[in-house]
Parts: C-alpha cells; structure tokens; sequence
C-alpha cells in the first residue's frame, strides 16, 4: 500500500521530465468530446477538476461539447486542525473558489452556459465508505436531465473524466473506481487524470507509459493557470497560525504547469462472458503466454504462493477455473487426485492439453461461465480454484458462479481466489470487488495473503469436519 504526506519532498517535476513525461503520445482524434457530445468531469474536492483537467474542460468546452463537473466533496476536512476555520467555513470557502476556477474556465468560449457544475455534499475524506451512496449519485448525473443548455445531449456519447482510481489518496481512488464502475456499466469511453501520483510515483514504475497525453495551446494553458490561481486555500497558507500551512507546494503545482495533460484513457467495452471467448482466443493467438506465466518472476511467485495456501495437503477432485495454458493445472495436479481445467478460449485450452498430455489426472474443458459449468452432483468437489477469472465476468454471473460453487463443493470444501488488485480496463468488477462479492457467502475464512499487486484467499464450505 503507498502511503505519503503533502508535505514530503516527492518526485520533482523536473525528475518526470527527464524520464520522458513530454514525449507521451497524444490522445488519439475523438477522445476529447466535442460538438453535440458530453463531458463529465468528477471531482472528490473543489481543485481536482483544475488540477488534472482543467485543459481537458476547455479543449471540450471550446470544440462545442457540453461539459458537467461533479464535485463529490467540498474539501472541508483540508485542514483539520486549522484555528482559522471550522469544517462548514471551509467547505463554503472552497465552494466559491470552485465557482472562480470554472467561471475563469467558461471565459472565451462559445456558449459559457454549456458548462455547468455540482456538489453531491459527500463527506470529505469517506467517500469510499460512501460508495453506494456516491455510485448511485452518479449514475443519476449521467442519466440526466435532459433539457437545457447544459444537459445530456439527446445523440451523442458521453465520456466520464476522474481521478486516477490508484492515485493512492483515499477519496481520489473511491471517486477513480466509482467512476470506472460507472464507465463499464454504461459503456463510456473513461479518461482518469493523476494528481498525487506524481507526487509520491517515480519513472521507475511502468504504468505511465501506456497513459497519453492532451496538448494544451496557449489559451488553454492560461485558463488552466487562472483556475489553478482560483484555489487560494490550497495553494497558499490560510494564515500563518500553525495549522493553516500551504497544501499543495509550489514544487508540487509544476507537475500541473506542464503543456499537456495526461490521462489513463478506457474506451467503452461492454464485456462479460459472452465476449470473453473471442476476446481471449484473439489474445492467446496474437500472443501464447500473454500474461508470461512461464517466465514472469512474479507469476512464479503468486503460484508458489497459491501452492503453499492451499490448507490440505491433498484433495481429491479439483476444479480450476480460468486455466489458461496450463500452467497452475500442472502443478495442482501434483496435490489432487484428479483436476478439471476450465477456460473460455479453446486456443488456451489447446495449448494447456499440450502441457497437461502426460498427466493422466488432469481433465480441460472449454466453457463460457457460468452458464458452461460441468454437471457434478452436489457436493463431489472439494477444492475449487478461481485465479485472475472473475473480474472477467459481470457482477451478476460472479455472484452466480459462486453460487454453483458453493453447490458443487463438498461439505468443508475449499474455494481459492486470487486476483490481481491493480485496474482491470473494459470489465466491470476488479480484484477486490470479487473478494467481496466472495466472502457474501459469510464462509470461513482460511487464508487471507494480500500484497500490494494482489490478494489470496481460501474460503471453507460450512458442513465437514473442517467447517
């Protein structure tokens, strides 16, 4: 888990420079919503939306499209501790700074009205205990209204703009994920705009380089620079008593002085279990061992891990959904008895029977699921396996998965999940929404392994002399 402060010394933005943050490639032509189209810029606190896009809201605003920012927040836990202040004069403070900032972004374009904004009056530093509230919030703003200067367009798409879901601050990464929730549930194309990350991220993480970038001409620059101007309370101490410091550091601002924005852009990709088989026989063709389970150092942990959680040393009749190549069904075969491998690609499934040939226990199957899950009389299987699969389903066929699991399984049967934690592009669900969605069965819980990249757990059946 990243953990910083604002008042460390952080990466500058020189050293970002230097690795080459200029020479992004540029969004491609379309992204950027423009005339008859809609933009909705989501924001945890008054500033975010200046920060990470105010250029982005102007590049739209001046190429026709109508342009919604949604301040989830007001801010009025940035200064905690202030004498100055109490929480309810911050938040009114920060809520006209915010008016300033997007009324310097409405000067020069075509239609000013055509920008608009809101406070959905979340508590500042919860929102993720908030999420259901803030998730149904949203979606209200995307489904409406539909009149108006600055309303949804009645043609036309609709492209969702947030803070980077791993931003690594607590309501930026709540406003990140609920935004990407939304995005794949509505099928919106998602541009998620980093802010802290440059902060306490260094060039030696990879993730940057597949972002993009938008060049900001001249006009766009200093409209961003008014906005940023606008935010008095984070840009400048409150007062020089002891808990009125400056929040955001002039060091910290250049990464914003750039001229470009960068952004995380997922184009809309409505998928599930039916897409799931041509999308990966494409990716296995394109691309044997996509994910590197043969040579990736990590892959070889996470499988020692999973060999080294599982609680019994034997079973008896395993079922591993999402095999891929074959490379944990292998090796699970050595700890049970017999194994059955699933998998939605048949190119996988080929290539696992290769791997597996000399296996006698080992059995493949190739099935959409959940609907394709092998007929087994209740209660036959006593270890089932889920790695990397259930974010590839929908929320929907994930709770019904579970629920032929828990059917299939044997009284104090195990079920193992282990999923990747960082963002998964063009599905609904992440790592962690699985896991929860899991322990919904209120089993016991046998193992719980997280690392930073992703989380272990095995689960027991009620019933059995182990449950």
């Amino acid at each position: 888990m990243v953990t910083f402060s604002h008042d460390d010394a952080g990466t500058p933005e020189s050293t970002w420079a230097d690795a080459g943050i200029g020479q992004l490639p540029g969004l491609a032509a379309g992204v950027v919503p423009g005339d008859g189209e809609r933009l909705i810029v989501l924001a945890a606190h008054p500033d975010d939306e200046s920060l990470g896009a105010a250029g982005l809201i102007h590049s739209a605003l001046h190429s026709g499209a109508t342009v919604e920012v949604v301040i989830c927040s007001a801010g009025e836990a940035s200064h905690p501790r202030s004498p100055t202040y109490t929480p309810t004069q911050l938040a009114a403070l920060r809520r006209g700074e915010l008016d300033t900032a997007l009324g310097r972004l409405r000067e020069g374009a075509p239609d000013p009205r055509r920008l608009s904004w809101c406070h959905l009056g979340l508590p500042d530093g919860d929102l993720a205990a908030n999420a259901g509230a803030l998730d149904e919030a949203l979606a209200a703003v995307v489904d409406g209204p539909a009149d108006g200067p600055s309303a949804r367009p009645s043609t036309g798409r609709t492209v969702i703009a947030a803070p980077y879901r791993l931003d690594a601050h607590a309501d930026h990464d709540a406003v990140g994920s609920a935004a990407a929730r939304l995005a794949t549930r509505k099928q919106l194309g998602l541009l998620e705009f980093p802010i802290w990350y440059w902060h306490w991220g260094t060039p030696e993480r990879t993730e940057w380089r597949e972002w993009q970038t938008l060049r900001l001409d001249a006009s766009a620059r200093e409209a961003k620079r008014a906005a940023l101007g606008a935010h008095r309370s984070q840009i400048l101490p409150l007062s020089s008593a002891p808990g009125d410091e400056v929040l955001l550091s002039g060091a910290f601002q250049r990464h914003f002085l750039r001229p470009t924005e960068t952004f995380r852009w997922t184009a809309p990709a409505p998928r599930d279990s039916t897409s799931a088989a041509r999308i990966f026989d494409d990716l296995y063709r394109r691309r044997p061992d996509p994910w590197d389970y043969l040579g990736s150092a990590y892959e070889h942990r996470k499988r020692a891990v999973t060999l080294a959680s599982l609680p019994r040393p034997r079973y008896d009749f395993a079922i591993e959904a999402g095999c891929s190549i074959g490379v944990l069904t292998s090796a699970l075969a050595e700890r049970c008895s017999h194994v059955l491998g699933i998998d939605a690609s048949q190119v996988a499934i080929d290539a696992a029977s290769d791997r597996v040939r000399l296996a006698e226990n080992v059995g493949l199957l190739r099935a959409d699921l959940p609907a394709g899950w092998p007929q087994q009389d209740p209660g036959t299987v006593d270890l089932v396996v889920l790695s990397e699969i259930g974010y590839f389903l929908s929320r929907d066929e994930c709770r019904t998965l579970l629920d032929v699991v828990s059917r299939t399984l044997c009284p104090g049967g195990d079920l193992l999940l282990c999923h990747w934690l960082h963002p998964i592009d063009g599905w609904e669900l992440d790592g962690s929404q699985v896991h929860d969605i899991a322990r919904s069965l209120g089993w016991k819980r046998m193992v719980d392994h997280r690392e930073e990249d992703f989380l272990l757990e095995v689960l027991r059946a009620p019933g059995g002399s182990g449950g």
